[in-house]
């Protein structure tokens, strides 16, 4: 005679926040945030409401997370690219071009999260998305500044909406030479508008 005994089950999986941040990162990015729910949330992550809302306080919450965690991995490196010993114009070409190939490369998961965050329907990570994109704005603002003052802020505004603009292409579907001719295209006018002055470099 046998005994039927239950099967000992095995240990749960640990939570882990930052997985857990990456993870709706990634959901965030594909779908655009006004499109996650937190059910889907909770599904992808593998947790029910009550520990959710323990982990991030609200959808929201998370979201600010996840936006940073974009900015530390995903986000296009500003301070790579934007090099004091090379020419202004030249190395904001270079941005976006680079912004070309990062907002096309996943195409599950096209564009910029924080651009497409900044147009949410929701205030609190709309103003979050925004937080970020003037901190990165102001980075591009004061490289050209030192360089060229006079310029600064609307070279840095030229800029600002080129992004914008190739973000939301490749959210529409444009492939990598699209946006490409588009950022090389900005880029002789950066060369233009930025000259390379006699006595330095710039």
């Amino acid at each position: 005679m046998t005994t039927n005994r239950p099967r000992p089950r095995g240990r749960p999986r640990r939570f882990d926040p930052e997985e857990a941040v990456a993870i709706a990162q990634r959901l965030f990015h594909a779908r655009g945030y006004d499109a996650v729910s937190v059910a889907d949330l909770t599904e992808a992550l593998g947790i029910n409401p009550p520990s959710f809302y323990a982990a991030f306080g609200s959808k929201a919450g998370l979201y600010i997370r996840a936006v940073e965690h974009y900015n530390e991995t995903g986000a296009v490196p500003l301070p790579e690219i934007l090099r004091p010993d090379r020419p202004v114009a030249e190395c904001l070409a270079l941005l976006l071009e680079e912004a070309a190939r990062n907002y096309a490369a996943n195409p599950a998961a096209t564009g910029c999260l924080v651009l497409e965050g900044t147009r949410s329907n929701d205030p609190e990570a709309r103003e979050a998305a925004r937080a970020a994109n003037l901190a990165a704005e102001e980075v591009i603002r004061r490289y050209i500044a030192a360089r060229h003052p006079e310029e600064a802020e609307r070279m840095a505004d030229f800029v600002s909406t080129i992004m914008s603009g190739l973000s939301a292409k490749a959210r529409d579907g444009h492939g990598l030479d699209r946006l490409l001719a588009t950022a090389r295209l900005a880029g002789l006018a950066l060369a233009q508008a930025l000259p390379v002055r006699s006595s330095a470099r710039g």
